[in-house]
């Protein structure tokens, strides 16, 4: 007797019976694939299973919140141990759900807000953290390793049939979706209304099972949007040193900023410093970039021609209609955004990345992870790393190439530009260099496998702070690369352990600049730099445009 034939669309029968579980379960309050917003509980406790792979939508900004609150109304005793895959942790929910034994294992990208209690349920054994991902590579074991078996997702609006428009919003929901559709999973969305029509559709109704319409819309935050009024004369004095060190110096067309108030002020001289010195239409031309409200003016003064968005940002939905030359406009008026692919445009098509961190070792490696608290990394290090299987050239990207071969008889390649740009010290007067990043220690306590590292040293090509620029790429021994570090560290403990002669020594030789060894008069870093001085300034500047959440109006 033969062995059993190999059964081979379990997952297909298995989908079926969630299905039916489902139909079973909500009978006439199911009206094809739209579901009452007073069952989703009962959806869900039909369509999970114990163990599940789960991937909750929350990402940097917008939030399948309606959902996360239902996974936390579930019953233990029917499901738990489930996987939760996500992007960000930003809302108490994402971490209730353990808390109340329904999930037990995550794997993640970023945490920001949740980070202290991540870090003190993953100490307590409520959680298992499978692993820290950066977004490209968490959307990538979605196809491999991590493929999710119920998707919960969130759009701006769905038609009758399922079919699902997000808006500006898509960020992640390409990469979830088709992931989960395409491999017999089931696909449940919230969205803010249902309509006849969608603007466009950005998913379609056959690769979505269940669409629910949330009480309350959808929350967003306004991650990327700075005040201009807390930008302080030193980070006018660090984003000039940015603009005529590094920008100018490998002539930067292409790039991506990292969210803070060191890059806003980056952006909004631009108009003003970088003008002045002949820069327009010489550097940042091309933007990987979220839609921060402080690129405003260096838009309007036609510095940037062209910006590629992760996601979207509240209040400026008017002005990228305006401006559809610059951002990926769809017929409809609204943006398309796709953190999936801008991801990977941030990471082969920049020629920079230029960001801040917590902690910078001797070595040049930097995290955000701390002592009791678990931040993840979201894009930095996709962002902040050198691209090996680039092979177009720019100027920039050469360059770096060649100050980073000492010996002429390698094989010649480029490198991506990566910009740590640190104040010396931190909030609470908390050193941002340090002989040992914590991340060591919160390896140990967690029981991880590496230690945390956001962006390691060997990609890091250059370090700013209020002192000057390190060029690490012209260090040639890594006594000098410690040094060129401890150069730039200020009246940190590791700033005042250098040896002043090596590091005289690493200035004369152009490996440490101050800003005047730059030709920078410090006395012309005030704020009167800035092209705006004000969140009105900026609404002025985009000819009111732009609409700031409330947070930000004092006005």
């Amino acid at each position: 007797m033969g062995a059993p034939e190999k059964i081979w669309n379990t997952q297909q029968g298995n989908r079926t019976e969630r299905l039916g579980r489902a139909g079973t379960a909500l009978g006439p309050a199911l009206a094809g694939k739209i579901v009452s917003s007073e069952r989703i509980v009962d959806l869900l406790h039909a369509v999970l299973e114990n163990g599940d792979r789960v991937c909750l939508e929350g990402n940097n900004q917008k939030q399948a919140d309606f959902l996360a609150k239902a996974l936390t109304r579930l019953d233990p005793s029917r499901v738990h141990d489930l996987h939760m895959l996500q992007s960000v942790l930003a809302l108490p929910e994402h971490l209730d759900v353990f808390d109340k034994g329904i999930a037990s294992r995550l794997d993640f990208s970023f945490s920001g807000p949740q980070a202290g209690r991540l870090a003190k349920l993953a100490m307590s054994g409520k959680l298992n953290i499978g692993a820290i991902h950066t977004y490209l590579e968490l959307f990538g074991r979605y196809f491999v390793d991590l493929t999710p078996r119920v998707s919960l997702i969130a759009a701006e609006a769905a038609d009758r049939q399922g079919n699902l428009y997000t808006g500006p919003n898509t960020e992640d929901t390409p990469a979830i979706v088709e992931a989960t559709a395409f491999k017999s999973g089931i696909v449940i969305a919230q969205v803010n209304r249902i309509v006849d029509t969608v603007p466009r559709v950005d998913v379609p109704a056959d690769w979505v099972d269940f669409v629910v319409q949330a009480p309350t819309p959808n929350y967003i935050e306004p991650l990327f949007t700075r005040d201009p009024a807390q930008i302080s004369e030193i980070q006018v004095l660090m984003a000039m040193m940015a603009i005529k060190g590094i920008y100018a110096e490998y002539s930067v067309e292409s790039l991506n900023h990292g969210i803070g108030f060191d890059t806003a002020a980056i952006e909004l001289i631009l108009p003003t410093y970088a003008e002045s010195l002949g820069l327009k239409g010489k550097i940042a031309r091309h933007w990987a970039l979220n839609p921060h409200p402080a690129l405003i003016p260096a838009i309007e003064a036609g510095f940037v021609e062209s910006v590629h968005s992760f996601g979207s940002e509240l209040g400026m939905e008017d002005y990228i209609r305006a401006r559809p030359d610059v951002f990926f406009v769809g017929p409809d008026g609204s943006m398309r955004s796709n953190r999936a692919l801008c991801q990977a445009a941030g990471h082969y098509a920049c020629d920079m990345f230029i960001g801040s961190t917590l902690q910078i070792d001797l070595y040049g490696n930097s995290s955000t992870a701390t002592l009791g608290r678990i931040s993840g990394f979201g894009g930095a290090p996709n962002m902040g790393s050198d691209a090996r299987g680039r092979r177009h050239s720019s100027a920039a990207w050469l360059k770096a190439g060649r100050q980073a071969q000492a010996d002429s008889n390698r094989m010649p390649r480029g490198q991506k530009l990566v910009v740590q740009m640190v104040e010396t010290f931190r909030e609470h007067m908390q050193p941002a260099f340090v002989e040992t990043l914590d991340a060591w220690q919160l390896a140990e306590q967690a029981n991880m496998a590496l230690p945390p590292v956001m962006i390691y040293g060997d990609d890091v090509t250059h370090i700013l702070t209020e002192e000057g620029i390190a060029n690490l790429l012209l260090c040639r021994t890594a006594e000098e690369r410690e040094q060129a570090i401890r150069g730039v560290a200020g009246y940190t403990p590791v700033g005042l352990q250098r040896d002043r002669r090596t590091v005289e020594n690493l200035r004369d030789r152009g490996i440490i600049r101050r800003p005047e060894d730059l030709g920078i008069d410090k006395r012309q870093a005030t704020r009167d730099l800035l092209a705006a001085k004000t969140m009105k300034d900026l609404v002025r500047a985009s000819g009111g445009l732009y609409e700031p959440p409330k947070r930000f109006r004092n006005w």
